[in-house]
């Protein structure tokens, strides 16, 4: 027997909404009820009106496909800002002038199931191509922003100043060292199906080991494997352009890219430790000149702080390494990561690769990385890389000469560039960083 509810569904009814104060709670601990019509998903398919909205909103449960919630971790903020009387439930964002100022794809990675599985590739166009769920009432919502800005970083002024990078008549770098760049901001949307396939596990053991190290947060995991689509509690990524974006998939022009993963300490206030910053600044100058020559630049910034592993661990770690006897080694980086969190790194490379199919890239002229693991996700996953290109060693702060050397000896050597080549298991040894001493240590 055909429900009712189902058919209105189809007729345009719209959606159940709710309110401030319910006077009911909703638990989801439960499979498809008799009033749950989630709307359907053909991840992969051509048509965004065949492939269906990611709709993660709780205003109406009826029709919500996806498990989670928008905004990663801030959705903790908004609950807190509901429970205060601050936000108004009824409140449904104004999106008439959020549309992107520029074009992005669509390209044919997007109609690929198993190319992009951690994002919406249609994410930045909800305001065209699901148009006719938002006028039916439905709270479709971005999950990515696409706008363009200026962006003033201190060590592009000073190669300016040095002159190795000149202002350009494109307006790529003005005179004052200030950069013109678009920018796309990702958040996390999970296609389960195809993530358990590109780890080559069981769905329904992913979906286990998601739902049992969340300590149980969603249910919904187990319980409606009707629901195919999960935005995790998570920071996504932001993708930085240089130049014009229609070269980044023009076959005739260069594309220099890099995959940042965040490291507040080093990105933000300067940490010695590491070569993060260095690194990033030093690709961006790369970005820049690519671009000024025709082609274009991409950074990639990724919120997985500490190897994703989090910030409170990295510096567990750091003072493992300054306390550990014969002080912080080369030799013992990567095993204090593993004695503190019992695992080297949780990134995941092979997730990292996703927004650059959904950029349309397939060949990369000049990848500015040194790891290994970065690597090899975006060649198996289809995408050439004609040259790797390693941090200058004059780059490199000296507390950090213990990261470069551990990391050069497991693999990260961009390749086999020669200034990185002459790291020995012996050499390992005499490789020390700063000495450390705490109040707890006198």
């Amino acid at each position: 027997m055909k429900r009712k509810h189902s058919v209105d569904l189809k007729e345009g009814r719209e959606p159940a909404k709710k309110y401030q104060t319910p006077s009911c709670i909703n638990l989801t601990t439960h499979g498809p009820s008799f009033n749950s019509h989630p709307v359907p998903i053909k991840w992969g398919a051509k048509d965004p009106k065949e492939r269906g909205p990611i709709i993660a909103t709780n205003h109406s449960d009826d029709v919500r496909n996806a498990i989670g919630a928008h905004g990663g971790s801030y959705c903790v903020y908004r609950a807190l800002a509901v429970a205060t009387g601050n936000l108004d439930l009824d409140h449904f964002p104004q999106l008439k002038l959020t549309v992107p100022p520029f074009k992005i794809g669509p390209f044919p990675s997007w109609f690929d199931p198993d190319r992009i599985v951690t994002m919406d590739p249609f994410g930045h166009l909800v305001n065209t191509v699901f148009k006719d769920k938002l006028d039916a009432g439905y709270d479709v919502r971005p999950t990515i922003a696409v706008t363009q800005a200026h962006i003033d970083v201190p060590e592009v002024k000073e190669a300016l100043r040095l002159g190795r990078l000149k202002p350009d008549d494109k307006g790529i770098l003005l005179p004052t060292g200030v950069c013109t760049i678009r920018k796309a901001a990702i958040e996390p949307v999970w296609y389960l199906p195809g993530l358990a396939k590109r780890f080559e596990v069981e769905e329904s053991a992913l979906r286990q080991a998601l739902f049992t190290h969340t300590n149980g947060m969603y249910p919904e995991l187990i319980t409606r494997t009707d629901l195919k689509v999960f935005m995790p509690p998570i920071g996504g990524n932001t993708i930085y352009m240089f130049g014009d974006t229609e070269a980044i998939t023009d076959p005739n022009k260069k594309l220099c890219v890099r995959v940042h993963d965040e490291c507040n300490g080093s990105d933000v206030f300067g940490s010695d430790i590491c070569t993060c910053r260095p690194y990033l600044a030093h690709a961006i100058e790369e970005c820049i000149r690519t671009a000024q020559e025709g082609g274009a630049g991409i950074i990639i910034y990724y919120r997985k702080e500490g190897r994703s592993l989090g910030e409170v661990t990295k510096y567990l770690v750091y003072n493992m390494r300054k306390r550990q006897e014969g002080g912080d080694k080369a030799s013992e980086y990567f095993n204090c990561t593993k004695h503190v969190a019992g695992i080297e790194d949780v990134r995941f490379q092979q997730l990292m690769v996703d927004p650059l199919h959904w950029l349309g890239v397939t060949r990369i002229d000049k990848l500015v990385s040194m790891s290994d693991m970065k690597y090899d996700a975006i060649v198996n996953s289809g995408i050439e890389v004609v040259e790797r290109v390693a941090i200058p060693p004059d780059l490199v702060p000296a507390d950090a000469q213990v990261e470069i050397a551990a990391k050069v000896f497991a693999g990260y050597d961009a390749g086999g560039v020669s200034e990185y080549t002459n790291v020995t298991k012996e050499s390992l040894e005499d490789v020390k960083g700063r000495e450390y001493q705490s109040d707890e240590d006198k």
